[in-house]
């Protein structure tokens, strides 16, 4: 299943940075995302643009994760000659994930009650 039929997603950038949030379109599918979207995963996933640092904030309020990618757009914007160094084609890119059969990972109500995210 592709992360697109549970989430949604908005991008932006700034300078070579770029900002990913995914929003779940259902709140019970919320901790099923935390679980298999991992930073680990989101390294591997662009890997091969030579990506920076990646930090992950949960936002349970929002049903949503906020991916911030570092040295993710070649410079910027302005300073980049790819063809398209906008943050908004990585939040698509994204959509195009692959992800986990659900029984092969922790239940969500497991997850919920194991961790410290209260939705």
């Amino acid at each position: 299943m592709k992360l697109h039929t549970l989430a949604h997603s908005r991008a932006g950038d700034k300078g070579a940075i770029s900002d990913i949030s995914v929003i779940a379109h259902r709140p019970e599918d919320y901790a099923f995302l935390v679980e298999v979207l991992t930073v680990e995963r989101i390294e591997e996933y662009f890997a091969s643009m030579g990506i920076g640092a990646v930090e992950r904030f949960e936002v349970p309020q929002l049903h949503a994760l906020k991916f911030v990618i570092h040295e993710a757009l070649a410079g910027g914007v302005t300073r980049s000659l790819a063809l398209d160094a906008h943050g908004k084609s990585l939040g698509s890119s994204l959509l195009d994930l692959e992800l986990p059969d659900r029984q092969q990972t922790r239940s969500a109500a497991a997850y919920l009650n194991e961790e410290r995210i209260h939705v």
